[in-house]
């Protein structure tokens, strides 16, 4: 049940929604993942569902895009029954969905990854026919025009794993073109794109709804929903709690919807360091086509923000200090000593600690159990006098991080990858703080994570600040940076561009400067 009224001018009920659930419930053996949820999407609308890491949002989109069924309730397209509908009937039905991973081939051109879907269609899912390659093509062009993407031959050609992901993101909006689909699903569409990429994916789908298509956002990122505007559907331990007008929603009202808490608003830094000795000193710094002489230093205590466009070379920097691309000139010096870069597992040992912007990919052994992955950065600390690791051990160590992490697993021993987004990014958080490092480097902290966990993991990094540890935060992000930085550098073309002290400063100001407005 809904705890509000359907919000005025935003979706009024009408006599046949293109998509309509009723009291869907799934079960996966005993957990209810889905709790009755029943709602209503009409076409020419914008949506944003919104909700915690775990709250459903996930195996709703799956049920409704007929990756998998429900346990019970009713999906209604176009006023039809379709309740256990698979993906290729989902397809021509009219619903597109465009995962995280964009679920594009890789080897295949974009006007085959643009065209398949509508042959497959026709073929009923049956690939033993030829592609017409015509008609894929001209269908690939008139899509490609909608979404601004070129329509050459040499483009159409080209094999969408040579594209850059903002790219990519528009061929998988083309493919929902070409498809004419009356509803388009896009889960964490922006994750990884910069400000200006964003803009540009906005004013696509703008395009599509404008022509009569539903969108559908997954989402995170509340200041963007807000921005863009719609309907929010609030999801909550599996039940769809709220609908609202998310333009005039604050911050603070979905947080609170979202997690049935009070978040913090603000800055979470309020306080400024002791003037202490450099904890970490980088001079000179360069790296052949990714940064050139770059001079920073962080104090014990201190949170240093670093951001800048996506080829602004942050994001070599951040490597460069955790060892995994060796500059080749500079120097840094961790703690009076000079440290040597030119290997991960050296600098571990002289006391950094890097967590990557994609945990699933470079963080998190998935099939590995929590406990394994907790431990993985001090297995030598729990080595009994036999040389061994001490189960006991390893299960306290890994017991103490879920409980100071604030991890919710029901069990030490399940694989990471049964845990939500918010609760696998702490696992990893939580690897590196077991090493009691001198220096963190969190890349893209809360990439995918929710409000609710954003907290928690913002507080995390304060009480480690507090604690004398030195951090270093790489992200675009820019609320992120303001509410939890001392200062903040600015990196454009290589260099740094701007330094910042973090309080008092405006989003406006610092996006200014990241994009050279």
């Amino acid at each position: 049940m809904l705890d509000s009224e359907h919000p005025q001018g935003t979706q009024a009920a009408t006599a046949s929604p293109f998509l309509e659930t009723r009291s869907l419930h799934k079960h996966y053996g005993g957990v209810h993942a889905l709790k009755g949820v029943s709602l209503r999407i009409e076409r020419g609308r914008f949506y944003h569902l919104l909700g915690e890491n775990g709250c459903g949002k996930s195996t709703l989109i799956k049920i409704i895009s007929g990756a998998q069924s429900s346990s019970a309730g009713q999906v209604l397209i176009q006023g039809r029954d379709m309740t256990g509908l698979g993906p290729i009937a989902a397809l021509g039905a009219g619903i597109e969905t465009v995962y995280q991973d964009l679920s594009l081939l890789p080897n295949l051109s974009v006007a085959e990854n643009i065209g398949l879907s509508e042959q497959l269609v026709e073929w009923s899912g049956k690939l033993f026919h030829r592609l017409d390659l015509s008609r894929l093509r001209d269908s690939a062009c008139r899509a490609l025009e909608v979404v601004g993407l070129p329509t050459e031959r040499a483009f159409l050609s080209r094999q969408v794993e040579t594209l850059p992901l903002a790219s990519r993101q528009l061929v998988a909006i083309a493919r929902a073109v070409a498809s004419e689909a009356g509803l388009v699903i896009m889960d964490e569409p922006t994750t990884s794109l910069t400000r200006r990429e964003v803009d540009n994916l906005i004013r696509v789908i703008r395009r599509l709804q404008s022509e009569g298509a539903a969108v559908l956002f997954v989402t995170h990122k509340l200041d963007e929903a807000r921005d863009i505007g719609g309907v929010g559907l609030v999801m909550r331990d599996g039940e769809l709690v709220h609908e609202c007008d998310v333009s005039k929603a604050t911050n603070a009202e979905i947080g609170y919807w979202m997690t049935g808490r009070e978040l913090q608003q603000g800055r979470y830094r309020d306080m400024q360091p002791e003037k202490l000795p450099p904890l970490l000193e980088v001079k000179g710094l360069s790296l052949k086509k990714a940064y050139e002489e770059i001079d920073l230093s962080i104090a014990q205590g201190e949170i240093l923000g670093v951001t800048g466009l996506a080829d602004s070379g942050r994001n070599e920097l951040a490597m460069t200090l955790a060892g995994l691309a060796p500059a080749k000139t500079g120097s840094v010096v961790l703690g009076g000593n000079a440290l040597d870069l030119s290997a991960p597992d050296r600098v571990i040992r002289e006391g950094v600690a890097y967590v990557p912007e994609d945990r699933l990919a470079e963080g998190l052994f998935l099939e590995k159990t929590i406990s394994e992955n907790i431990t993985m950065s001090i297995l030598d600390r729990l080595r009994s006098g036999f040389g061994l690791v001490s189960r006991s051990r390893a299960r306290q160590a890994a017991q103490n991080t879920l409980e100071d992490l604030q991890i919710v697993a029901e069990d030490i021993h399940a694989p990471v990858s049964s845990l939500s987004g918010g609760n696998q990014q702490r696992v990893l958080i939580g690897r590196w703080l077991a090493a009691e490092p001198r220096l963190l480097i969190l890349h893209g902290p809360t990439v995918g994570v929710d409000v609710g966990s954003k907290e928690i993991i913002f507080r995390i990094i304060q009480s480690q600040a507090d604690k004398g540890m030195g951090v270093l935060i790489v992200s675009d992000d820019l609320p992120e940076l303001l509410q939890n930085c001392d200062k903040i550098l600015v990196m454009r073309n290589g260099r740094i561009y701007q330094t910042y002290e973090a309080e008092g400063l405006d989003e406006h100001t610092l996006y200014s400067a990241v994009v050279g407005d």
